[in-house]
């Protein structure tokens, strides 16, 4: 993979937010029209974006592949969960942040973020690791994460777990193992629905920039290191393990790219159901989404040179 072609795609990346901040300049995309088109990218264009990456026939992967995109993404996760354990004591958060630590270390934007960026700089092989990816952190989430998120008071959600998001992921893989072919008609129009959520995902985020008080986290040191430990180091890390393992250049810049997403919402959503103060949450999300335009395209660059 060429460093101008990543480069060239996060620049397309970074013209697309820069729309989604004019359009809420410009009050053409209110919050209630950014909640809505949130849950039709989310449900709709997302899922389907997985799923035609699937059917467009790019995705060339024998069985042995697909066993090892899934056993990665179970060990990745376990890493992360582990990481999340540590990662608050490392940054000396008080006591009643730790848990929004914990969260934010294991559930980043693989996702909202990680989908279209994925499709927009990597091979189509990798689009195996973001699915196993999307599907662990909505197996997590509701379980684990809830968990983590209420100190063991909430019960884990396991109808929450079978989400429009998870069903299209696990239909994704089942659909790669058999190698199965649709209907033009089917796979035409599942693939003009998943074309859309590069634009309208990316719009939406410059839309959450643009409403977002930035000031405050910018200048949280604790976040500041979230990102550096996190967000930087730890994809450094993976790729040398992976690397030094004679892991392919896909497998590689797949788990590497998931490794470099920002926080992701569910944690803030679930934590304004639950009543909690979501101040760390907000702020850390702007700012890491922010600075991840920066880590990922540099960082990838880096990965590709290295290769």
């Amino acid at each position: 993979m060429s460093p101008m072609i990543v480069l060239q795609q996060m620049g397309v990346i970074v013209i697309l937010v820069a729309v989604g901040i004019y359009l809420y300049s410009k009050k053409v995309v209110d919050n209630v029209v950014s909640q809505r088109l949130s849950v039709i990218v989310m449900d709709i264009c997302n899922p389907a974006l997985i799923l035609a990456s699937i059917l467009t026939g790019n995705v060339e992967a024998s069985h042995s592949d697909l066993i090892e995109a899934i056993i990665l993404g179970i060990v990745f996760y376990l890493i992360l969960i582990i990481i999340g354990m540590i990662l608050p004591f490392i940054l000396n958060a008080p006591a009643d942040k730790r848990r929004f630590y914990n969260l934010m270390a294991v559930y980043t934007n693989v996702g909202f973020i990680g989908i279209p960026v994925a499709r927009a700089i990597l091979p189509d092989k990798a689009i195996l690791y973001v699915i196993v990816c999307n599907v662990m952190y909505c197996l997590l989430f509701y379980t684990h994460g809830i968990t983590v998120l209420s100190n063991g008071k909430e019960k884990m959600n396991l109808k929450k777990v079978i989400s429009p998001g998870t069903i299209m992921a696990i239909l994704s893989l089942v659909v790669c193992w058999f190698n199965y072919t649709p209907p033009l008609i089917i796979s035409s129009s599942i693939s003009y629905i998943g074309n859309a959520t590069v634009f309208l995902s990316m719009t939406l985020l410059g839309v959450s920039i643009a409403r977002s008080d930035i000031t405050k986290g910018f200048k949280d040191i604790r976040i500041w290191a979230y990102i550096l430990l996190r967000m930087i180091l730890f994809p450094v890390v993976i790729f040398f393990v992976l690397k030094g393992m004679k892991f392919d250049e896909i497998t590689i810049m797949g788990l590497c790219l998931m490794a470099t997403m920002p926080i992701g919402n569910l944690p803030l959503i679930q934590s304004e159901k639950m009543g909690e103060d979501t101040d760390l949450l907000s702020s850390a999300i702007t700012v890491t989404t922010i600075i991840s335009m920066v880590t990922i395209t540099l960082l990838m660059l880096i990965f590709t040179a290295l290769l």
